[in-house]
């Protein structure tokens, strides 16, 4: 096996099973990860060794009496720290709720704990989760474990942060524009945002409610794909307490499903302009799969402006209107960046205004749905670039890190509920990963794992990022 704090899901789930490790043992060499790689990279906002290490014991018990175990056994996971888990302080990012301790495991983290993964800690986002970068006044900064001067990404950031240095196996984010994805992406790691409801975002602030409820969802996250979907498998299923949740089964998809399958190479000029090291990385990706017998095209659709225009609509004006209530009066204690996106959400929204977008844009939906009837996968970038630097990340329209016009290939998906995963395909010139990200349509997160994993299987093996060799000029 590797090194123990890169191994795989199901490298320390079968270790642990077969008492070839002991699931404190496995512990103990994530936390001395932590301990070694947390003051540079700073992923986490809390660290429970103390009840890891209980939890380890347990399991440890549970397979000397020979009793049912879970597949998850042993393996240490974090979770985003918007995420309810019994005890811990959830802060998401905020000042306003930095005392706020959760009573109760979400339903997730409840899932987690029964499969017998032992829950680490939580990590670090940007003030209520409204950025691509992630930093704010009660935890400060995140750093890229590929270069500690750029951004991990956000909102997930501290979670792909923590996972991409071998910290944690896997964990959970969220994802309201591309908040998994974009991490996933700047880190090097993998990153799944399914449909909405098909993992329970029970437990999760801001609640799963209203325009939240469609827009945002939570999802795995880890180094490859097959232990995204590993953390998928447990996580996946109704719980009354979403709104959007169904009891959709897992099925399974062979490799007679994937040969000939039709793959389109998303052309939109809507969507933005690439660097030429991201476009290449795209252009691997698809000969890679045409290589394995997949049938890929370019394609273009339509409808992505108007998308890209509504999905702000929600999650700009819509959602700093309900966020206005709980913030008023209290200005001076939000970080720089939220109060930024509050300037530019800043728009009045009438009744009409937005009967009138619910009802477009589930039309918009069903005309993009429409046009994949026999394309059912996409490939398009997951970002216009790589991981910015430290502070580059704005609202600001016109700017070159402006995260309305680089952030546009992962937004859309938000506003039409459909599933995509990034995974890493290349690394940039200066040392940066670069993602891909495959897109499927409601429901059909199989079938986008499994492309992905083609992809990874033309890629070859994970690369870890040298974090020691990293050092941080901002």
């Amino acid at each position: 096996m590797k090194a123990l704090h890169y191994a795989s899901i199901a490298e320390i789930s079968e270790s642990v099973r077969t008492k070839k490790l002991s699931s404190v043992e496995v512990v103990e060499a994530h936390l001395e990860r932590t301990e070694a790689v947390q003051p540079k990279v700073n992923a986490f906002v809390h660290l429970d060794a103390e009840a890891a290490q209980a939890q380890a014991r347990c399991a440890d018990d549970a397979v000397q009496r020979g009793d049912a175990l879970g597949p998850l056994l042993g393996v240490p996971v974090t979770l985003k720290s918007c995420i309810d888990v019994a005890g811990w302080p959830s802060p998401a990012g905020s000042s306003l709720r930095k005392d706020y301790v959760a009573e109760a495991d979400a339903t997730l983290a409840a899932r987690l704990r029964a499969a017998g993964a032992i829950l680490l800690g939580n990590t670090n986002t940007p003030e209520f989760l409204m950025a691509y970068e992630t930093d704010n006044l009660i935890s400060g900064k995140t750093s890229n474990p590929w270069d500690l001067s750029r951004s991990a990404g956000g909102s997930s950031g501290g979670e792909a942060a923590a996972i991409a240095s071998g910290c944690s196996a896997g964990g959970v984010g969220s994802d309201g524009g591309g908040s998994i994805r974009v991490p996933a992406h700047f880190c090097g790691i993998c990153g799944l945002k399914p449909t909405p409801g098909r993992i329970p975002a029970t437990g999760h602030f801001p609640p799963g409610i209203g325009a939240f409820s469609w827009i945002g969802v939570v999802g795995p996250m880890a180094r490859t794909i097959a232990d995204v979907r590993a953390l998928f498998e447990v996580l996946a299923g109704p719980d009354p307490g979403d709104a959007l949740s169904a009891p959709v089964p897992l099925r399974t998809v062979n490799d007679a499903q994937l040969k000939g399958l039709r793959v389109g190479i998303l052309e939109c000029d809507a969507l933005g302009k690439v660097d030429a090291e991201t476009h290449a990385a795209l252009q691997k990706a698809g000969n890679d799969l045409a290589a394995q017998e997949f049938v890929v095209e370019p394609m273009q659709l339509q409808g992505f402006e108007r998308a890209i225009e509504l999905w702000w609509f929600f999650f700009g004006p819509a959602i700093a209107h309900l966020f206005q209530p709980s913030v008023a009066g209290q200005e001076d204690k939000l970080s720089r960046i939220f109060r930024e996106y509050l300037q530019f959400a800043a728009a009045t929204v009438t009744l009409d205004a937005l009967l009138s977008a619910c009802a477009e844009r589930d039309l918009l939906r069903a005309k993009i749905l429409q046009q994949m009837r026999d394309v059912p996968i996409l490939l398009s970038p997951v970002a216009t670039t790589t991981a910015f630097r430290h502070g580059e990340g704005t609202w600001r329209p016109g700017a070159k890190q402006c995260y309305r016009d680089t952030m546009r290939f992962s937004q859309w998906l938000n506003l039409t509920g459909f599933p995509g995963a990034s995974v890493p395909v290349s690394v940039s010139s200066e040392g940066l990963p670069i993602g891909v990200q495959v897109i499927g349509r409601p429901h059909e997160e199989e079938l986008v794992l499994s492309v992905a994993e083609r992809i990874e299987n033309g890629r070859g093996p994970w690369q870890a990022p040298d974090v020691q060799a990293r050092r941080t000029d901002a």
